[in-house]
């Protein structure tokens, strides 16, 4: 049994070492927190100066994934501009074709309007009779005006022709012949004796049957429709491939692989300067 005064002593020591225990774990809770702040922060400074590993090597792995990107996006691109020069030479390729092929269309077009319009007046010229009595008025006329005491203003010219007569005022002498081939071919198709006319030219042969009916195309025994594929051969050119869009009348529409569209007349099927076939192909 302890008297009060041990018990008493035996607590005081008690809480001394109670005390002094505390005291030992503060100083290394502190000891190890100055450690440990003194290691992120040696650790920061290498960070800041790239001497890391745990920094090193996470960036080597980015700047290897950026040089085979930036490989792949420098391949990229050379396709692409070698796309985009390829596409540019085929459409400028393109456009001379076009332009060349408007170009013979246009040359054949405006043949085929001067042959018809020579072959009219041809038959115009066998078909009207001009006598010679326009021919003397026309140089009585003349000589009127070159009469220096004659007056200026032209009298009325009056014709034995027609039961009355005619007056002309301030008209040149080509408007004169104009009118009069019309009034004499009027007569020759209204009048009571009718004149007969002369045969005209020969036309030229067509070499090549060609004609449309109801949307489809006839050419030497075959019929072509809308859609279908046919080869187009010209003389001294490579025969080139195209599909048909429309049929007329007298011309043919097709389109070309390239995009462009063109056009045939049947006239010029006709007489060979163009042939087509199927394209079975």
């Amino acid at each position: 049994e302890m008297d009060d005064e041990d018990c008493e002593r035996r607590r005081m020591e008690c809480l001394d070492e109670m005390s002094n225990l505390e005291k030992q774990f503060t100083d290394l809770k502190d000891q190890l927190y100055k450690e440990r702040l003194s290691q992120v922060d040696a650790k920061l400074q290498e960070v800041i100066a790239g001497k890391a590993p745990e920094y090193l090597e996470p960036l080597a792995a980015l700047q290897e994934n950026m040089q085979i990107r930036t490989k792949v996006a420098g391949i990229y691109r050379e396709l692409c501009l070698e796309s985009v020069k390829n596409k540019y030479e085929c459409e400028i390729q393109a456009s001379r074709q076009h332009c060349e092929s408007e170009k013979l269309l246009l040359y054949d077009t405006v043949q085929s309007e001067l042959e018809e319009k020579i072959r009219r007046l041809e038959e115009d010229r066998h078909s009207i009779d001009i006598t010679s009595e326009l021919w003397n008025d026309e140089l009585q006329s003349r000589k009127k005006r070159k009469d220096p005491f004659s007056p200026d203003k032209k009298k009325p010219v009056f014709s034995l022709t027609f039961p009355r007569p005619y007056i002309v005022y301030m008209l040149q002498d080509l408007d004169i012949l104009e009118d009069w081939t019309t009034i004499r071919k009027a007569m020759a198709t209204l009048g009571p004796h009718r004149v007969k006319p002369e045969p005209p030219l020969k036309l030229e042969k067509h070499l090549h049957s060609a004609r449309s009916e109801e949307g489809r195309l006839y050419y030497d025994g075959e019929w072509y429709g809308r859609g279908q594929t046919i080869c187009i051969d010209k003389k001294d050119e490579c025969p080139t491939s195209a599909i048909i869009t429309t049929i007329n009348h007298d011309e043919v529409w097709f389109k070309r692989p390239d995009g462009s569209k063109s056009k045939l007349y049947i006239s010029q099927l006709q007489k060979g300067k163009y042939s087509i076939k199927h394209n079975h192909n």
